[in-house]
């Protein structure tokens, strides 16, 4: 599946000396990331915690990313560069990444090629994860950007029950970012040939969930890793869809029957059907393009449902009745429709670099 070039194991004595603390296996996907690989592989190799392997899979680059990688790989002994003959999709490439990791290693931490980890992360995580063999997700605050972002749990709350903390992300009152944010217990990433579900546009948000279901939640109060908003991403380009509120609506569904009584779940799926449905009704009135239509059409396929037509027309007459009496308002959301739609038309023109997948 992958043809290995300039490939660095570590050493058997290497090994010996980590017999002590537990193993991080750290994954680093890429393609045509070299402006940023270099920042994202320094902030790996400054960890405080040294006892890691460190898995660079290389798919097909070929703006000099994968000479980037191989100069790091000929340097430490930590570092496997793998250079894939057979280029995949963004999720596809994610999976291959996983199935690489070591049979001895503990834990497993993603840093996705445009993003970085700040020096205490892997150890901090490592620690928080020593809290109980039960905790199988960790995560913490992160800067997207210029903005601070985490759960909102208090900070003496360093563990949770998963399903306690299922529950709050399907109520919408706590957040998790992207794989570059989180850490998996490597058991239960291991021997799978596809981690993430390809189908599913937000693939990393889902396996939370389904971790969530059967693990414990472990979570540090500080701020271990950063997410560029300054290059180009799929979840970015698609903001103006609405996709939180698709996710919000699919995991609703697919998990309110598992984390919560069949009373609250029913609750929670219609409330949560009715602020996604309240979003089409505006969209509808601002007379959105086909590409947001065929996007949320895709979203629900992950339920096996269709646009429920006949619950969206009933939530356009309150809608259309509501601007009618509130006419500044309508008028700033036609200007912001007119500013979309002269957007994605330069967009649609405009050359654009190869997106990645993220759900921050």
């Amino acid at each position: 599946m992958a043809k290995l070039e300039n490939s660095a194991a570590p050493s058997s004595g290497c090994y010996g000396a980590m017999a002590n603390r537990p193993l991080v296996s750290v994954v680093t996907p890429f393609f045509n990331t070299a402006p940023y690989l270099v920042e994202c592989i320094e902030s790996v190799l400054a960890q405080s915690y040294s006892q890691f392997e460190y898995i660079l899979m290389d798919n097909c680059s070929t703006d000099g990313s994968s000479e980037i990688a191989a100069t790091y790989a000929s340097r430490d002994p930590r570092i496997r560069l793998i250079r894939c003959s057979k280029f995949l999709s963004q999720l596809a490439n994610y999976n291959r990444a996983l199935t690489e990791i070591s049979d001895a290693s503990t834990y497993c931490k993603i840093v996705q090629a445009d993003d970085y980890i700040f020096p205490d992360c892997l150890q901090l995580m490592v620690r928080a994860f020593e809290q109980s063999e039960s905790i199988g997700l960790v995560s913490s605050y992160w800067l997207d950007g210029t903005e601070l972002w985490g759960s909102g749990l208090p900070r003496q709350t360093t563990m949770l029950p998963g399903k306690e903390f299922g529950r709050r992300l399907l109520r919408g009152t706590s957040l998790l970012g992207t794989q570059t944010q989180v850490m998996y217990r490597a058991s239960l990433v291991r021997h799978h040939e596809a981690f993430y579900s390809v189908s599913f546009p937000f693939a990393d948000l889902q396996k939370h969930m389904e971790i969530l279901a059967h693990s414990d939640f472990g979570f540090v109060h500080q701020v271990l890793s950063f997410s560029r908003r300054d290059n180009v991403s799929i979840l970015r380009s698609l903001q103006s869809f609405g996709p939180s509120l698709l996710v919000r609506y699919t995991f609703s569904q697919r998990y309110a029957p598992i984390f919560f009584e069949a009373g609250e779940a029913a609750s929670i799926i219609a409330k949560c059907k009715r602020e996604y449905y309240r979003h089409l009704a505006r969209a509808a009135l601002g007379v959105r393009g086909r590409e947001f239509w065929q996007f949320h059409k895709n979203g629900l396929k992950a339920l096996n449902e269709t646009l429920d037509w006949t619950y969206l027309a009933m939530l356009i007459g309150p809608e259309l009745l509501w601007l009618m009496s509130n006419p500044g308002i309508a008028m700033v959301r036609a200007l912001r429709s007119l500013k979309r739609r002269t957007w994605s038309e330069k967009e649609q023109k405009a050359p654009r670099p190869k997106p990645r997948i993220t759900c921050s």
